[in-house]
């Protein structure tokens, strides 16, 4: 009898069987092999750092956001880099690496606070050693250009929270201030969002990356830029021409982003700017335009970015998100 009338004799159920638990186990594997890590949680009496990685700070602002830490039990620590002036930067490239090195390398420090955005943090990036930080993981906060780290620790396979800043405490709202505590102190996290009508239906699970458009874009083809596979992509810009979303938006289109993501959570776009000649759609509309080929939930005006009612994220969780006529949820995981 022949090998090939053996297997014929063999129940279809069985090749099934193998083939089911190929895909299950590899499945399993790939999560094994990509964990994302969850830096301890707050507690009272621990230390929060506040650092400048981008613009400088030589404002005295930090009062509100010093007194809402010790309003929570928490240590504060000033970083040397803030009231450091190098044109628009917060010192040089070493001296913002240095600081911020010294943070992520002191072990009573929980938290790197980074105390704006504008442009730097990029610049500081291949200068670190994550080697102490990967030993005993803290969180990092912070939103605008501090994508750039949230980009590149989820790369490592760490979580980092989007939500306000120092410099934004005072004007924050409540519930912006509110969800920040709920994420640092391991809280659950959930919101409800009112219909929008541009919203696109639908239900997805996966993992939030994504923050600042602008920053988000500008990382693609380097080490720090985040996998979209099966994610759920958060987005967000300010002071952008029209034109240079929907380029922005075509990267992430043409690169495969779009292609492989579950769904699309899209935040404040504040004061986009047009030329002359108008560009012809708004910062949403352009985004519907360019994910509508997409069969995946789009929830538009999430209270998140460069607005008062700056709600906390954290980068890198499960969430589950469902769009629907109603109201919409994002709940984490």
């Amino acid at each position: 009898m022949s090998f090939k009338n053996d297997l014929n004799k063999i129940p279809k159920s069985f090749f099934h069987i193998i083939l089911i638990t190929i895909i299950i186990f590899n499945s399993l594997k790939i999560q094994a092999q990509h964990p994302m890590i969850t830096p301890p949680y707050l507690q009272k009496g621990d230390t929060v750092a506040i650092v400048a990685t981008a613009r400088k700070n030589l404002d005295d602002n930090l009062k509100p956001a010093i007194d809402l830490l010790k309003s929570w039990g928490l240590n504060v620590i000033i970083g040397s880099t803030i009231g450091l002036d190098n044109n628009q930067l917060a010192g040089t490239d070493e001296q913002r690496a240095t600081d911020f090195q010294q943070q992520m390398d002191n072990p009573n420090v929980k938290m790197i606070w980074c105390v704006k955005g504008g442009y730097g943090t990029v610049r500081i990036i291949d200068l670190l050693d994550f080697t102490k930080f990967e030993q005993k993981p803290k969180w990092l906060v912070g939103f605008s250009d501090v994508t750039a780290l949230h980009n590149h620790l989820n790369t490592m396979g760490y979580k980092s929270i989007h939500g306000i800043m120092p410099v934004t405490v005072a004007r924050a709202t409540p519930a912006a201030v509110e969800t920040m505590r709920i994420a640092l102190f391991g809280e659950k996290l959930k919101y409800e969002v009112a219909p929008f009508k541009m919203n696109r239906t639908g239900k997805a699970k996966g993992e939030l990356v994504g923050g600042n458009l602008s920053i988000l874009y500008s990382l693609f083809g380097s080490p720090s830029a985040i996998d979209c596979s099966d994610k759920i992509l958060f987005l967000e810009d300010l002071d952008e021409y029209l034109y240079h979303i929907d380029r922005m938006m075509m990267n992430l289109k043409r690169n495969g982003c779009l292609e492989s993501i579950k769904g699309i959570i899209v935040g404040s776009m504040t004061k986009m700017k047009d030329n002359d000649i108008p560009w012809g759609k708004d910062a949403v509309e352009i985004i519907d335009d360019v994910t509508k080929k997409y069969n995946i939930p789009v929830l538009y005006n999430f209270p998140a970015g460069h607005i008062r009612d700056n709600r906390a994220l954290i980068l890198g969780n499960i969430v589950t998100l469902d769009v629907n006529e109603q109201s919409s949820t994002v709940i984490f995981n």
